[in-house]
C-alpha cells in the first residue's frame, strides 16, 4: 500500500497552531490513514460517507472525492454510496453531495473500451442526478422534483408515548387525518400525541429534511396505513 503523506495543515496553520497542523498531518493523515488494518478503498468510502452525513460539501468533500477516485472508487459506486447513504443521513445531503461529485467530474476509472466510456460520460454530462433517482418513484416523470412523503400512520402506546417533529431543511407539510396540512420549515417543532392519524414528508417541489424524535410510551407501537393520495398530495403548495 502506497504511504499517505499530507503537509497542508502545516502550509495552512504551521505557524499560527502547530499542534493542530502535527495533529492533522502526521496523526490523522500520517498513522491513521496509513494503518493497513482497513484498506484505502474502504477508508476514503467511509470519510465520503462521514463528511456526508454532516453536511459538509465544501473542499473537504471534493478532495475525498477525488481520493477515493484515486483508491479505485468508481462513480457508479460512489453514487450509489451517497444515494444508500441520503436515506439514513438526509435526502438534501445526499442531493447535494451528487451534485458536487456530478461537479467534479467523478469517473470509472476502469473502463473496457473507448465507447463505453463515451456513453457513461454522455450520461454524466446529460443526466439530472434527482431525476435519475425520481424514476423509481410512482407517477414520477424525468425532471420532475421528488414527491416524498410516508403513508398515514399512527403512533399507538398505551400512556405517553408519540413523536415530535422537527424540521432541518427544505420544506415539508404534516397533516393530522380531519385537518388542514401545516407547513414545516426549517426550525418548526410539531408535537404528534399517541393515537392521532397522520403522515409528514416533502412539499410537492422542494427537498424535506427532517427529525423524528419518538416520545417514550408503555406499550408503544406504530400502525402503518393507506397511501396520501396523488390528488390530494397534490392539492399542496
Amino acid at each position: 500500500m502506497a504511504k499517505i503523506t499530507q503537509i497542508a495543515g502545516r502550509n495552512a496553520l504551521g505557524t499560527f497552531a502547530p499542534d493542530f497542523a502535527h495533529f492533522n498531518d502526521d496523526i490523522l493523515f500520517g498513522e491513521n490513514w496509513n494503518n493497513e488494518d482497513i484498506d484505502l478503498k474502504t477508508r476514503s468510502i467511509i470519510t465520503v460517507v462521514a463528511l456526508m452525513a454532516q453536511g459538509i460539501t465544501d473542499s473537504s468533500l471534493k478532495f475525498h472525492l477525488q481520493n477515493a477516485k484515486d483508491h479505485g472508487v468508481t462513480q457508479k459506486e460512489i453514487a450509489a454510496i451517497i444515494t444508500h447513504v441520503a436515506f439514513y443521513a438526509g435526502w438534501p445531503k445526499g442531493g447535494q453531495s451528487l451534485i458536487l461529485q456530478k461537479r467534479f467530474g467523478m469517473r470509472t476509472k476502469q473502463r473496457n473500451n473507448l465507447a463505453e466510456t463515451a456513453r457513461h460520460e454522455r450520461v454524466a454530462q446529460n443526466t439530472d442526478v434527482y431525476a435519475v433517482k425520481a424514476r423509481n418513484y410512482k407517477g414520477l416523470r424525468r425532471g420532475s422534483p421528488v414527491l416524498c412523503r410516508n403513508n398515514w400512520h399512527i403512533h399507538h402506546a398505551k400512556s405517553g408515548g408519540g413523536q415530535i417533529l422537527v424540521c432541518v431543511a427544505g420544506r415539508g407539510y404534516y397533516q393530522e387525518e380531519g385537518k388542514d396540512a401545516v407547513e414545516m420549515k426549517p426550525g418548526d417543532c410539531i408535537n404528534i400525541p399517541a393515537e392521532v392519524k397522520h403522515w409528514h414528508g416533502a412539499a410537492p417541489d422542494e427537498w424535506f429534511s427532517h427529525l423524528a424524535i419518538e416520545v417514550p410510551g408503555e406499550n408503544g407501537s406504530n400502525e402503518w396505513l393507506e397511501p396520501v393520495s396523488d390528488e390530494e398530495y397534490g392539492k399542496l403548495q
